[in-house]
């Protein structure tokens, strides 16, 4: 990102401040204690810079690259001004690549179709004002170890719906950072793809700040032998009458690990909130591990608030009716999973987005079903 920018070097220095203040995240810090990050990037490249694309984009979205001078107003508004952890202030840091893109009030821009790659930091900023709405599909082929923060911020009544892919990547350490603001009466839904990595960390901070604000996300991992996907969501309900669900399934086959962390937080005199968080997983052998750990904060009376948890293996009952059946029992396990999956995948509204995502679980299972 440019550096003659001074309101970006003071943003800059800050969130450097704060990042050597609070220093690597390890297993020692609660919310990382299930992903120690520490010895997995000992010896990274703290200059690199990841690379970005955008694929197609439709013209009523105003795209500006955060390499260049001379930012618009809406870009030094909100660039780096979300709540951030250590992680995403040193994205912001030491970016030096990223873009931003905004849609003009009232507008359905229809999809924005973007791609990280390489290695290294990077930074994205999108703006909907209100009343717009936007769709976007994101794909993350980062290798070796990349660190990107993405700040999203929506207008009064403003809608996102946000599809996040990240194949496996065997060698790569991948650590995204999402602040999401969702105004009065907007709506953020995100569905997301995790094929794992050698550590791999999505974390999501939403704040409902308006009344009538609402959060959806649903995702599925899939994993193969040795891959670690962590998915880590804090949900702050700031005012009355919010909504957020979650809604997140997990396959681990091999020596793979499964991860959820999810926070919701009610703020005193948020009444009306409404809260529903659920994670599953199956574990596919022996080897295997999931964590799953929702949790409730809620300062308040007069709320619905509700989570749950489970961990197991395919249920006996049904593969042995399926294959008493004539099913063979490879294909019957094949049928019990895509069913368990089938829930969060059939989240996703637009029938398209939501056949994309079944063709990247059918091709992740063919691994992640080896014990």
């Amino acid at each position: 990102m440019s550096a003659s920018a001074h309101w970006l070097d003071e943003r800059r220095a800050d969130a450097a401040a704060r990042f050597a203040a609070a220093g690597v995240p390890h297993r020692r810090i609660e919310d990382w204690k299930y992903t120690d990050l520490k010895p997995a990037i000992e010896g990274a490249n703290d200059d690199a810079a990841v690379e970005w694309s955008i694929r197609t984009h439709p013209d009523s979205v105003e795209v500006f690259d955060l390499a260049s001078a001379d930012a618009p107003g809406w870009v030094r508004e909100h660039l780096g001004t979300l709540p951030q952890n250590a992680m995403a202030a040193a994205s912001l840091a030491r970016a030096r690549r990223g873009f931003a893109a905004r849609v003009p009030k009232g507008v359905a821009a229809g999809t924005v179709d973007f791609e990280w790659s390489g290695s290294g930091s990077g930074r994205a900023l999108i703006v909907l004002e209100e009343s717009a709405s936007l769709t976007l599909h994101e794909n993350n082929r980062t290798d070796g170890f990349s660190n990107i923060g993405v700040e999203i911020v929506t207008g009064a009544n403003a809608r996102v719906t946000h599809l996040r892919v990240a194949n496996r990547g065997a060698n790569a350490v991948q650590v995204e950072e999402y602040a999401v603001a969702v105004a009065q009466g907007g709506a953020y839904r995100a569905h997301l793809f995790n094929g794992g990595a050698k550590l791999s960390r999505a974390e999501f901070q939403i704040a409902l700040s308006g009344a009538g604000a609402s959060a959806a996300l649903s995702g599925v991992s899939v994993l193969a032998d040795g891959a670690h996907a962590d998915i880590t969501t804090h949900i702050t309900h700031a005012v009355a009458n919010t909504e957020s669900t979650q809604l997140f399934k997990k396959v681990a086959g091999g020596a793979s690990r499964a991860i959820y962390q999810g926070r919701i937080a009610v703020a005193e005199g948020a009444v009306k909130s409404d809260s529903r968080q659920t994670a599953k997983a199956l574990l596919m052998g022996s080897r295997a591990e999931a964590d799953l750990k929702p949790e409730l904060e809620i300062f308040t009376d007069d709320v619905k608030c509700a989570h749950g948890a489970a961990v197991g293996d395919l249920d006996l009952d049904s593969l042995f009716y399926l294959r008493a059946r004539g099913i063979p029992e490879a294909e019957a396990r094949n049928m019990l999973v895509r069913a368990f999956l089938g829930e969060a995948v059939d989240e996703i509204a637009d029938e398209a987005l939501r056949g994309h995502m079944w063709s990247l679980v059918e091709e992740a299972l063919a691994g992640a079903m080896q014990p």
